[in-house]
């Protein structure tokens, strides 16, 4: 028996190291598999044989102990390594590799498998499918709104490529930006009269006019007609004025306040003081000074004369003009202008518009005041010369397009404190942040991100995600049993799934545009190899051996 029991050890090891030799051969040849887990076997002996029992001690005698001679070896099990594998580039969106230990979920006729491997393609019907078993990817598709439903139930994930999203009106646009608050205002603040008075005493009566045209506070436009009358009782000149606004009301007159006659030295030019005029509205849209000191008295002129006066001394103010693209219900695309002007301190006027070549009107005030405090920073807003509530205050106005598109409200969103328009010492800049208004467009490509989305990239230039892929975890992800296409199954001992969207509980995220390759190491794995060849052939020279010996004892018989 004892002879016996050799050769049959020796073929059991001769058999279990033909078993690593399949697992190691195996490793070796999924070398380059995308996702590929090596395994390795673990060795075990098995029952003794026991030849003599040990026997406790005595008083008088020491215990002796067991005798057992072993009958071979066993596999002790066959593990997978689920370590890390490198990752290659390969610039395919579709081509997605996990960092973490989750795992793809695939249905292949209403099954569930798990995999490594995430070389991926959209199929025709935009199902994103393994190209080898067609197996389909699980994750959620996401509703109309974008939005990921909540929850862990997976579904196919499907992209339609004939995707269009719709146009979308604009309904906000927000601004940012200085005013330079040194800049020349708008408002008439200085009119310097320029005329030449008749001084060889003129018929009693005989009247100059002059007429030009100032700003006030507001941006709005006024007229000023100044006349001076002659008294020869006097012989002197009396200026009056009339302001008047677009609809012809006289909002400054003579009376408010009343002007004397004016007064000259022996050359000619004048000496009466200049006068402050304000307007007599509830608005206070004026606040100029009317300059009599550029007149003169000719004593040789027969008749008065009169040339154009002088607004502002010569000051000229620039607008600041910031543009945008707006969006009606159509996906019409519109140019908005909004701009400003300096009207006096630190208050400037607003205006909206948009080009007659675009199509459109305005229903409503477009235009209105903005006044920064001793910050810099907005303190109030007015439109059509109410004041806009709100903090931060927003105007609106209603923008009615061309073609059948719906009117549509915009506001226009100047920001507060340094995150909208300021006004500073810095120089005059105005830009539109951003509008929520987009045209329609195609659905024109699509990117994975870390966190398993998948996010539609459309003509305008928006993106919008439009599913999520899931991953599942394993409390014993040796236990799972492969299936063959880089496929793996739950089994016994497996535990079930435990589905989560990459980055959150799984710890796992996803790198798009690459492949997880095989962790095999061939080092490793020929040093097995050597291992291997060496046991087999020890255990082989066992059997070899004992066949000897066997043929030794028969031959003891003549």
């Amino acid at each position: 028996m004892a002879l016996l029991n050799s050769l049959f050890s020796g073929v059991s090891g001769l058999q279990n190291l033909q078993s690593m030799m399949d697992v190691i051969g195996n490793n070796i040849a999924n070398v380059d598999t995308i996702g590929f887990k090596s395994s390795r076997v673990t060795f075990s002996d098995t029952f003794n044989e026991l030849i003599k029992s040990g026997t406790n001690p005595t008083s008088t005698t020491g215990g002796t102990n067991s005798f057992q001679v072993g009958l071979g070896m066993k596999i002790n099990s066959i593990d997978r390594n689920w370590n890390q594998g490198t990752f290659q580039t390969t610039g395919i969106s579709t081509d997605l590799a996990l960092q973490g230990p989750g795992m793809f979920i695939l249905n292949s006729n209403g099954q569930n498998f798990y995999s490594r491997a995430g070389s991926f393609i959209f199929d025709a019907n935009g199902k994103l499918v393994d190209p080898q078993n067609g197996a389909v990817v699980q994750g959620k598709v996401a509703n109309g709104l974008g939005q990921i439903p909540q929850g862990t139930a997976v579904q196919d994930v499907v992209v339609d490529k004939n995707l269009k999203l719709p146009a979308i009106k604009t309904s906000n646009v927000s601004w940012s930006g200085n005013l330079q608050s040194s800049s020349a205002t708008v408002a008439t603040n200085v009119v310097n009269m320029n005329d030449t008075l008749a001084g060889n005493s003129p018929v009693n009566g005989t009247t100059l006019s002059s007429s030009s045209t100032i700003v006030g506070k507001n941006g709005a436009s006024y007229t000023l007609d100044v006349t001076y009358t002659y008294a020869s009782a006097t012989t002197s000149w009396t200026p009056s004025y009339t302001v008047k606004d677009s609809t012809g009301t006289a909002v400054a007159t003579t009376t408010s306040p009343a002007l004397s006659a004016l007064t000259y030295n022996s050359t000619g030019n004048c000496t009466s003081p200049s006068i402050a005029i304000t307007s007599t509205d509830a608005q206070q849209n004026l606040a100029f000074t009317l300059d009599f000191s550029k007149t003169t008295l000719s004593s040789t002129a027969a008749t008065p004369t009169s040339i154009p006066p002088v607004i502002n001394q010569g000051a000229t103010e620039a607008a600041v003009i910031g543009s945008v693209s707006i969006y009606d219900s159509l996906g019409n695309s519109h140019t908005l202008s909004l701009q400003f002007d300096h009207s006096y301190g630190n208050t400037w006027t607003w205006k909206a518009s948009v080009p007659a070549t675009d199509g459109g009107t305005f229903n409503g005030p477009t235009t209105g005041t903005i006044t920064f405090d001793a910050n810099g920073q907005i303190q109030s807003i007015t439109q059509g010369g109410v004041t806009v509530p709100g903090n931060p205050p927003v105007p609106q106005v209603m923008f009615t397009p061309s073609g059948g598109a719906e009117t549509e409200p915009i506001n226009l969103n100047f920001g507060s404190g340094t995150a909208g328009i300021t006004q500073t010492s810095l120089s005059s800049q105005v830009a539109a942040l951003k509008q929520d208004g987009s045209a329609s467009a195609n659905l024109t490509n699509l990117n994975v991100d870390q966190y398993g989305n998948v996010v539609g990239v459309f003509s305008n230039g928006n993106s919008e995600t439009l599913a999520q892929i899931m991953v599942a975890t394993f409390t014993n992800q040796n236990a799972l049993v492969s299936a063959g296409d880089n496929l793996y199954s739950v089994a016994a001992n497996s535990g079930n799934p435990l589905i989560n969207a990459p980055g959150s509980s799984s710890a796992t995220t996803i790198q798009s545009g690459a492949l997880e390759q095989s962790n095999v190491d061939l080092s490793q794995e020929f040093t097995q190899m050597i291992v291997s060849q060496r046991g087999f052939e020890a255990n082989a020279k066992v059997v070899t051996t004992s066949d000897t010996l066997l043929q030794d004892i028969t031959n003891l018989v003549r």
